[in-house]
């Protein structure tokens, strides 16, 4: 009985083990249900290979089960439907178990990895099941034996390595969530990222579930991993849902405060966690969450990662999950790439300058000194054409050196890695030694020089002498290893390539000694080497004294077979010589593999020199190809663009030949929080004017040069977006109810630093209820939150509130009327619009023109009826905004004892303990 089974077996039941199973399991068809209990209560039913088959499932219940058989991954039961039907692979059957067919499919070894890409991306996990032996071994155990298999790797979203599972441009991080309790008995929230294909570990703590949903829409984590209590929190579920990534549940154990630690401590080797900076409790149970699916997934595996580094929340410009989608910074609203700013500014000619690239447009700086030390870089290849150039030359000859060497340290790497670290030794000190020839760099750029130059010689001449010129992508496909560089290796391959002249010479000089002209030397599976004579040749050999040297085999109709010690040696040597071939260029592999990894760190600062130079070089071709400016960034309060265009939309025009309108913008001032209320007809621009504001901003404080003849920025801390109108039918709600809660979100938030964009608001209702909701918005935003805003709308009577609002300015979209044809010139003015234009954008969409006509007439009649009670009325009689604070809630003592209990932490006993001193405070 297989160890797993008998324990099991022991338990007497199998429902301990699934009990402790991942939520969200797929259930077990009932065929594959009993054959898990059958081989657990009788286990002699089952057929050997089919009760490691069971065992190793039962193991690994929420994965598909890639078991290995020879030269293909096969799956059973549940797995084979799903993958067929997933794949578009011809589902069969093979055998019979409990008197049922058993479903089978199978994808060849060789091309698991296109088979894993279709899975993964279908948001599948699935479980590497390996032959961990020679069949032959198993044979001699006995002929009922099986070959020792065993899962060496879990493949998930969020931990795939594969150069072609990966998109290059884009990370591939997955996020553990861990939760603590404060002192006052609310709940910190750690989030750890991790990277596996690069080594990137990055931690931070959020204070409340608002900003970890703002934390995880900046990460866009393939995979989110947290504890079953998290998971099971109903919060927390929908907003690990929003992000559309597969969560994977782990026990209790994954952030407790000790184990975590100790976790932490031993993955790194280090005795103290000063190691790692002052990590809050929180970035602690994150991280050592994310350690623990990392051990659980690897499988004793140990990837390349680096120390975790903490992200504190001041540091980068807040930006929630709604702005994000609506100003479609990475992804547009539709998910693609193309079409987004990302898309629009990339310019970068490495796989690790995009992600970089990415990663700055995520999360934008808030320290003006940083920020002015990446403009400095920036403006550095500006003004120097020549070096900008030879450095983007040099650049894109340098490989994904981050990825290469996390697959080598999880030895999933081959013979392409290693010379991918070849070439990006050889690559960095070719750009330090071009740039050190150019005029001095700043101060960022210098350091990252200094790192190229101290590139390794002697370790990419190592690799170099070793490594053929044409490599396979897979190490055990051998050919890599250059001649002359193994005395062994060059003699097993002289065997192995030169077998057939050897067999030819050898057959050759037994014709000379026999006489026999028709004489061959053949080979089959049975007989291995053997030589061929006519039958009556063959009656020689049968006599003395050739029978001591040729040993009779087989004889035929008309030819007999015969061997010899001589054969039988060389079939030894030539069936030997390509297994020695692969085990030498192995060996040879681990060794380079082990210079380059014992140089870890250093070729990771390489890989994010190499990142940065790439990306101020890009933004530099960028801003010079397109015209853009250095910004100001200060810690005023000041925001004031001159010229600002929307950097997408000026690029798809100048595809068209067409020229972008730029326009001014001006939210400054001595106290700073000006209002904006912009008015004008559909089509006119509104949305590309607030939106371009938003984007210059965040181009700005991620060190980008911005697309403006002027900028003038103070440090935004937070910035906010609600632009456009979409349902959220799935947890129903209504476009009107997604509004109202965004625009909620910004007016309990947004401070004097922030930068607000409203466009629209209160159109979704009722026009008196729309009208009031979005005047009170603006008074909200004047006298609480003082926040610098643009805020578009069709209801002018609020252009009037500006008489009584100080920090509140009007402007408006220009428009000509020509002959009785509006043109809409895309020219923000000072000013109110006096209507909308909106019947006559109706006829532009091609509404039938009695539509229209009648849409004319009754428009007429209601402006008559609102110039007899004008709005100036209305305005002059209600009275200023007030704030008044709400009351402080009465103290509840049961309320404040429930909160002071942690569930997860409470033994029975003391559960109950704590359910009767709640009932006595009832």
């Amino acid at each position: 009985m297989p160890p797993l089974v008998a324990g099991i077996h022991a338990s007497g039941s199998l429902a301990r083990l699934i009990s402790r199973r991942p939520l969200g399991q797929r259930r077990r068809s009932p065929l594959l249900s009993r054959a898990m209990d059958q081989t657990v209560e009788k286990p002699a039913r089952a057929t050997p290979m089919m009760a490691q088959y069971v065992e190793i499932k039962t193991a690994n219940p929420d994965s598909l089960l890639f078991y290995r058989m020879g030269d293909f991954y096969e799956l059973f039961f549940d797995d084979a439907q799903i993958a067929a039907r997933a794949l578009g692979i011809m589902l069969t059957k093979r055998g019979k178990h409990l008197g049922e067919d058993i479903p089978m499919c199978g994808v060849p070894v060789e091309r698991a990895d296109e088979y894993l890409q279709k899975l993964i991306a279908l948001g599948h996990r699935v479980a590497v099941c390996e032959q961990m032996e020679d069949p032959a071994e198993a044979k001699k155990r006995g002929a009922k034996s099986v070959v020792r298999r065993d899962v060496v790797r879990l493949v998930t979203p969020g931990t795939i390595t594969e150069e072609t599972l990966l998109d290059p441009a884009r990370a591939n991080a997955f996020a553990a969530v861990a939760r603590v309790r404060r002192e006052d008995g609310g709940f910190v929230y750690g989030v750890a990222s991790v990277d596996i294909s690069t080594g990137a570990f990055l931690v931070c703590a959020r204070d409340d579930a608002a900003t970890l949903a703002t934390e995880l829409a900046r990460l866009e984590p393939r995979e989110i991993i947290a504890g079953e209590a998290l998971c099971r929190d109903a919060k927390l579920a929908e907003i690990f849902a929003a992000r559309g990534a597969p969560v994977t549940p782990l026990g209790r154990e994954a952030g407790e405060g000790a184990s975590a630690e100790r976790r932490l401590l031993d993955f790194f080797g280090v005795a103290t966690l000063g190691g790692f900076g002052a990590l809050t409790p929180a970035e602690i149970a994150a991280a050592a969450t994310a350690i623990l699916y990392v051990e659980r997934t690897q499988k004793g595996k140990r990837p390349a990662l680096s120390r975790p580094v903490s992200l504190r929340e001041s540091q980068t410009l807040d930006i929630d999950a709604a702005t994000r989608a609506n100003l479609e910074l990475t992804r547009t609203l539709g998910g693609a790439r193309e079409g987004s700013l990302l898309s629009a500014i990339d310019r970068t000619v490495t796989p690790a300058g995009a992600r970089l690239l990415a990663e700055r447009v995520s999360a934008p700086l808030t320290d003006p000194g940083a920020i002015a030390r990446r403009l400095d870089a920036v403006a550095h290849f500006t003004a120097d054409a020549a070096a900008r150039e030879g450095a983007r030359a040099r650049l894109g000859r340098a490989p994904d050196m981050a990825r290469a060497l996390s697959r080598l340290a999880l030895q999933r790497g081959g013979p392409r890695d290693l010379d991918a670290i070849r070439a990006g030794l050889a690559a960095a000190r070719d750009i330090a030694g071009f740039l050190s020839q150019r005029k001095p760099a700043p101060e960022e750029t210098a350091a990252d020089l200094a790192v190229l130059a101290a590139a390794d010689r002697e370790l990419q001449t190592a690799i170099e002498t070793r490594l053929a010129k044409d490599l396979p992508l897979d190490k055990r496909a051998g050919g890599f290893i250059a001649p002359g560089v193994d005395a062994v290796l060059d003699e097993a391959r002289q065997l192995r390539d030169d077998s057939r002249q050897v067999i030819a010479g050898l057959q050759t000089r037994y014709a000379e000694l026999l006489d026999v002209r028709q004489i061959k030397i053949k080979h089959n599976n049975f007989l291995g080497y053997f030589l061929e004579v006519a039958q009556a040749q063959g009656e020689r050999l049968l006599k003395p004294p050739l029978n001591e040297t040729f040993t009779h085999r087989q004889t035929m109709a008309d030819a007999m077979r015969f061997s010899t010690r001589e054969l039988v040696e060389l079939e030894a040597k030539i069936a030997s010589a390509a297994e020695t071939v692969l085990a030498r260029e192995l060996a040879i592999f681990d060794e380079l593999a082990a210079a380059v990894l014992a140089r870890t760190e250093e070729l990771r600062r390489l890989a994010d020199s190499f990142a940065r130079l790439d990306v101020v070089a890009a933004l530099a071709e960028l801003a010079d190809a397109r015209g853009w400016t250095r910004p100001n960034i200060d810690a005023s309060l000041d925001f004031t663009i001159r010229g600002g265009r929307h950097p997408v939309v000026e690029a798809a025009l100048a595809a068209q030949g067409k020229v972008f309108a730029a326009n001014d913008c001006d939210l400054g001032g001595e106290t700073g929080g000006a209002i904006a209320v912009v008015t004008g007809p559909n089509m006119a621009g509104k949305s590309t004017f607030l939106r371009q504001n938003a984007l210059i901003a965040i181009l700005a404080q991620a060190g980008s040069f911005v697309p403006a003849a002027e900028a003038q920025i103070g440090v935004v801390d937070r910035l906010f977006s609600r632009v456009g109108a979409s349902d959220d039918l799935a947890r129903g709600r209504s476009t009107f109810m997604v509004e109202m809660v965004e625009t909620a979100a910004i007016l309990n938030c947004a401070g004097p630093r922030s930068l607000v964009i409203l466009d629209e608001i209160g159109r979704g209702t009722a026009t008196f209820d729309g009208l009031s909701i979005a005047w009170a918005t603006i008074e909200h935003l004047h006298e609480v939150n003082r926040s610098r805003a643009l805020f578009a709308t069709h209801f002018h009577e609020l252009t009037q509130l500006a008489k009584r609002l100080p920090r509140l300015v009007n402007l408006t979209m220009k428009v000509a009327d020509h002959a009785g044809e509006v043109i809409f010139l895309h020219e923000v003015i000072k000013g109110a619009a006096d209507r909308s234009y909106g019947v006559h954008v109706a006829e532009l969409a091609g509404l039938p023109q009695s539509v229209v006509a009648r849409a004319h007439a009754i428009l007429a009649e209601l402006e008559a009826a609102d110039r007899r009670a004008p709005v100036e009325t209305l305005i002059d009689d209600l009275p200023l905004f007030a704030h008044v604070a709400p009351a402080a809630p009465a103290k509840d003592p049961l309320r404040e004892a429930l909160a002071s209990i942690d569930p997860d932490a409470l033994t029975p006993r003391e559960a109950l303990a704590a359910l009767y001193s709640l009932k006595e405070k009832a």
